[in-house]
């Protein structure tokens, strides 16, 4: 395991701080792995004029460990989800699937949690059961934890009962369950299950809904509950997906990727697919994935840049085309920096003596083409090779490694 980097002050100059309040000029400082609300004496000063500093983002809804797992080969539309995980049985037989499930499980979370951090996101809302290797002190990105979940109303036989599950979440935390993942009268009805149960309140999260009708929503929002959207994965399973309008303007919505098996690459993807159909701005779409998603899911000052938040952030080159408090259009490769706790993970080679003056050890890398240096902390060969565009560059004596990074099945 590397060690762990050191906890130094730094000071972001000369650029555009994105704040919920509009946009800021002043330096941003970084304390103990937090925003800080003044300038530190002594700070390491990071040059970032001409770029926008945007906090790390907040995916409502992902499978961390089947990101690397191909998907099911049929372009038909299901009524349910209920249909694909059938549909999806004769697949586990697939030989790139057998391969896929073969790597350890901790990898493929690893992976996960890789993926989500080059797309500059800090902090992911996992949907399963937890596994040993996500409390590991150098993974990827912070977790939701604490929470209550369910898988969903009618299977797969897999996690916690429903409303033994609502029952036992603590006071003030999230619970999660797929719900409304259809098309059909199945989809449809399984609100009002939900509800009957006793499991429709202030601290439900539903994810996807499309199912719902206008009046489900109007109950959902009125119960105080709320949904996450997931329309790449919506749309590659049923063909369609929610109207997130009404939703969005109740301050009830939140934004996932769900994982590639059904889903898009990554959040970044996500955000320039669901811009392109008008339906929300990009100003809302950029509080999904901040600010909305921290309330949604009890994260207090998470997914702000604020006094007192984690110190976890990106930067990206402010250019034309590039609205002031949007991240559409911006792909990973184009990230310069990627921050957690207040230190670089993922970055452009220019910022190597901010890497060095936090402790970090820093490896070369390609990112779809583009250099990087990444914190060797996340290097581990048999992670990097699940995820396609990354390359790592290792030095000489560490060339057994390679046999590691070749792909896992042939």
């Amino acid at each position: 395991m590397a060690a762990p980097p050191t906890m130094i002050d730094s000071t972001l100059e000369g650029g555009l701080t994105m704040l919920g309040s509009g946009v800021s000029r002043a330096p941003l400082t970084l304390s103990a792995g937090r925003v800080s609300a003044s300038a530190a004496r002594g700070a390491f000063a990071v040059d970032v004029r001409g770029h926008r500093i945007f906090p790390g983002l907040i995916n409502g809804h992902e499978h961390l460990q089947v990101n690397a797992v191909p998907p099911l080969r049929t372009g038909a539309p299901f009524a349910n989800s209920y249909a694909w995980i059938a549909a999806f049985q004769p697949h586990f037989r697939d030989a790139g699937v057998v391969c896929a499930l073969h790597v350890p499980k901790a990898v493929r979370l690893r992976h996960g949690a890789l993926k989500n951090l080059l797309a500059g996101t800090t902090f992911v809302v996992h949907h399963d059961p937890w596994h040993a290797e996500l409390d590991a002190d150098d993974f990827p990105v912070t977790l939701l934890r604490d929470h209550g979940w369910s898988y969903a109303l009618d299977g797969p036989d897999f996690g916690p009962p429903v409303r033994e599950s609502y029952l036992a979440t603590p006071a003030g935390r999230p619970w999660m369950i797929h719900l409304a993942e259809g098309t059909d009268s199945v989809a449809a009805s399984e609100l009002s299950r939900l509800d009957a149960l006793g499991c429709l309140g202030a601290h439900t999260v539903l994810v996807h809904g499309v199912g719902m009708d206008e009046a489900d929503i109007e109950r959902v929002i009125a119960r105080g509950a709320a949904v996450v959207w997931c329309p790449g994965s919506n749309h590659a399973l049923l063909g369609r997906t929610l109207d997130p309008r009404r939703l969005h303007a109740a301050g009830r919505l939140a934004l996932g990727s769900d994982s590639r098996l059904s889903g898009r690459r990554d959040l970044l993807d996500e955000l320039g697919a669901v811009s392109a159909s008008g339906e929300l701005s990009n100003t809302a779409l950029l509080s999904l994935v901040t600010t909305d998603a921290a309330r949604i899911f009890r994260l207090g000052l998470r997914g702000s840049l604020a006094p007192g938040a984690p110190a976890d952030l990106l930067i990206v080159r402010d250019r034309d085309g590039l609205a002031a408090d949007s991240l559409v259009g911006v792909s990973r490769g184009d990230i310069r920096a990627v921050v957690r706790g207040g230190v670089p993970r993922v970055a452009d080679p220019d910022f190597a003596e901010w890497f060095a003056a936090a402790g970090v050890d820093a490896v070369p890398a390609t990112l779809d083409g583009r250099p990087k240096l990444i914190a060797r902390s996340l290097v581990d060969p048999a992670v990097c090779v699940l995820e396609a565009g990354l390359d790592v560059f290792l030095a000489d004596d560490e060339r057994e490694s390679d046999l590691a990074m070749e792909a896992p099945c042939h």
